[in-house]
């Protein structure tokens, strides 16, 4: 199995607590720009349970995200034994993957429940079995698991404790999910699989084939509009549950929100084409972006000042 972290450590065990957090930021950093630029606006006491979780659910992704070089048994395989280290890890006991030494701190450490962990495996091993979705309401069941409830075990790592935050803490997961879903087309056709369900390929008379041949057409573009506006509404129910995340930590977490919704308007900017150009959001696009909310919202940056608590666990100082 590939994880291919930006450390050349081996995954043998030896690393300490810190080294494994460490590790983990490693990973986040290398293979999610974005989301990486966000985390490092949250306080240094919030940083490395984030690192954490990112890099647990890269590692259960790099176990089913290689068909051409292991089979969909050898993948069931790897993640049945995944879960049950992660079971063990969090129950305490020593475990050699120090991705899951760090994860299982951050479980205990933040309150993450296990069903939520659990609910996340699961989709991960639909991706074992399931390659097309007839319906909407068929693919909402597997981004309940790879999306709604990393917004969930997202929202116990920033600690928001009030239950009414979740429903919008999974719309932001899913509409998270489906804005990479639609960027990222081709590489999952690559992989044999499509999120977009069959019944709107249907009814906007695109096909198969047309994926295949990355057709850029107006069928085409009606379809990601009807997608790219599905998914909006996601992100605008999402914003509606932002006051329940603690000033100071909730700057991150608006930023996060308006790039990921920002990838959309790069994919209508760039006629739709998603298949020979990457809808991708630039460092000063970043940057303008936290500003611009910064500007908007002054409070955060006062409350985040204010929000010096230490990390905690030892953290080298360049997390």
């Amino acid at each position: 199995m590939r994880l291919d972290p930006a450390s050349s450590q081996a995954l043998d065990g030896r690393l300490t607590l810190p080294e494994s957090y460490e590790l983990c930021r490693q990973v986040q950093r290398t293979h999610s720009r974005t989301y990486y630029f966000s985390t490092q606006l949250f306080p240094p006491e919030v940083r490395p349970h984030v690192h954490a979780l990112y890099a647990f659910m890269r590692y259960a992704d790099e176990i089913v995200d290689n068909p051409h070089e292991t089979s969909p048994a050898e993948q069931l395989t790897g993640l049945e034994v995944f879960e049950r280290e992660t079971v063990a890890a969090i129950n305490g006991e020593e475990v050699p993957n120090p991705v899951l030494q760090a994860f299982a701190n951050t479980v205990r450490a933040r309150g993450i429940e296990v069903e939520s962990i659990t609910a996340f495996m699961e989709s991960m091993k639909m991706d074992t079995r399931v390659s097309r979705y007839r319906t909407y309401a068929d693919l909402e069941i597997y981004t309940y698991g790879s999306a709604a409830v990393v917004g969930l075990m997202m929202s116990r790592v920033i600690g928001v404790t009030d239950a009414r935050a979740d429903p919008h803490a999974e719309a932001l997961g899913v509409a998270m999910q489906l804005t990479n879903f639609l960027r990222d087309i081709k590489e999952d056709w690559d992989r044999g699989r499509i999120y977009i369900p069959s019944e709107d390929l249907e009814r906007f008379g695109y096909t198969e084939a047309d994926i295949s041949a990355g057709v850029v057409n107006k069928p085409f573009a009606g379809l990601m509009e009807f997608e790219i506006q599905r998914t909006r509404d996601l992100y605008d129910f999402a914003a509606e549950g932002m006051g329940y995340i603690t000033r100071g930590r909730r700057f991150p977490v608006l930023v996060a929100r308006e790039l990921y919704e920002d990838i959309l308007d790069r994919i209508e900017a760039q006629g739709h084409d998603v298949y020979t150009r990457r809808a991708e959001t630039s460092q000063a696009h970043k940057i303008a972006v936290m500003a611009r909310v910064a500007a908007r919202e002054p409070g955060e940056i006062l409350a985040r000042g204010r929000d010096r608590r230490p990390a905690e666990i030892a953290i080298p100082s360049g997390s």
